[in-house]
C-alpha cells in the first residue's frame, strides 16, 4: 500500500474530510512518529504494534564483490514489534 492509497482509504472512511485534509492528518501522524523516534522515545499503537530504536554497534563487514574488509559505523535501526491484535488477525486460529 502506498501513501496515496492510504490517504484515499482513510478519506473514504472519514466523512467530512477532503483528500487534502486527510493527507495533512496522515502526514502529521507520520511526522509525530518520526519526531518521537528521533527523541529516542518508544511509539506504541495499541492493537497494531510498537516502534523503538536500537543501537547497532560498529562492525567489520566484507565487500562481496571485491572481498575487501570494510568498517561499518555505529548506527540506529528501527525495530517494529507487532501487536497482539494484528498478530491474531494475520494468523487466525493460532
Amino acid at each position: 500500500m502506498t501513501r496515496s492509497v492510504l490517504v484515499e482509504k482513510v478519506s473514504e472512511k472519514v466523512e467530512g474530510l477532503t483528500l487534502k485534509q486527510t493527507e495533512i492528518v496522515i502526514d502529521t501522524v507520520f511526522e509525530s512518529i518520526k519526531g518521537a523516534l528521533q527523541k529516542g522515545e518508544k511509539v506504541e499503537i495499541r492493537g497494531f504494534g510498537n516502534f523503538r530504536l536500537k543501537d547497532r554497534k560498529p562492525r567489520k563487514a566484507r565487500n562481496p564483490k571485491t572481498g575487501e574488509s570494510v568498517d561499518v559505523p555505529e548506527k540506529k535501526a528501527i525495530r517494529f514489534k507487532v501487536g497482539k491484535a494484528l498478530k491474531e488477525a494475520l494468523n487466525p486460529g493460532r
